[in-house]
C-alpha cells in the first residue's frame, strides 16, 4: 500500500471532509512518532505495537565483493514489536 492508497483509506474511513486534510492527520502522526523516538520515548498502541529506539552494538562484518572484514559501527535503530491483535489478526 502506498502513501497515497493510505490516505484514500483514511479519508473514507475517517469520514474527513477532504483528502488533504486526511494527508495532514497522516503527516501529523508520523511526525509526532518521530518526535517522540527522537527524544527517547517509546511509542505504544494497545493491541497494534509499539515503536522503540534499541541500541545496536558495533560489531564485525564482511564486504561480500572482496571477502575483507570490516568494522560496523554502533548505531541507533528503531524497532517495531507486534501487539497481540495484529499478530492474531496476521496469522
Amino acid at each position: 500500500m502506498t502513501k497515497a492508497e493510505f490516505v484514500e483509506k483514511l479519508f473514507t474511513k475517517a469520514n474527513l471532509a477532504s483528502k488533504s486534510q486526511a494527508e495532514t492527520v497522516l503527516e501529523s502522526t508520523i511526525e509526532t512518532i518521530t518526535e517522540a523516538l527522537m527524544d527517547g520515548d517509546s511509542v505504544v498502541f494497545t493491541g497494534f505495537g509499539s515503536f522503540k529506539v534499541v541500541e545496536r552494538a558495533a560489531r564485525k562484518g564482511r564486504n561480500p565483493r572482496t571477502g575483507e572484514e570490516i568494522e560496523i559501527a554502533a548505531t541507533k535503530v528503531v524497532k517495531f514489536t507486534p501487539g497481540k491483535t495484529l499478530k492474531e489478526v496476521v496469522k
